[in-house]
């Protein structure tokens, strides 16, 4: 699955990368016909990387949050759930007095 995944975002990179290419080039074209100043050029040439860059942290956020949907319907733990126990760990061990050094040496030689 993950090859395909992969291979899908290879796949939008390049039509990114030659959409780009293509627009850039007709930008140019105006210019050279004189239907678009030097100027207008570079504010169109910005307004396409600017809205290219929103849309690329738009669907950055829509694939965070899928990956989430997904890590709750498998039951695997977030990284952020992981740091929330490992904080209240850390807690009860204070509170026990007993340090987590203490805890892997213990476990470890009950596993021998």
């Amino acid at each position: 699955m993950s090859d395909y995944l992969r291979k899908g975002f290879l796949l939008g990179l390049g039509a990114a990368v030659s959409g780009k290419e293509k627009f850039e080039q007709k930008v140019k074209e105006l210019v050279e016909k004189n239907e678009l100043t030097q100027e207008q050029a570079r504010t169109v040439l910005d307004n396409f990387m600017e809205k290219g860059s929103s849309k690329k942290d738009e669907w950055d956020e829509k694939s965070r949050e899928k990956k989430k949907d997904l890590a709750r319907e498998t039951g695997i733990a977030t990284t952020e759930e992981i740091d929330e126990l490992q904080a209240r760990v850390s807690v009860l061990e204070e509170k026990l007095g007993v340090s987590s050094e203490e805890n892997e040496a213990e476990v470890s030689a009950e596993k021998e």
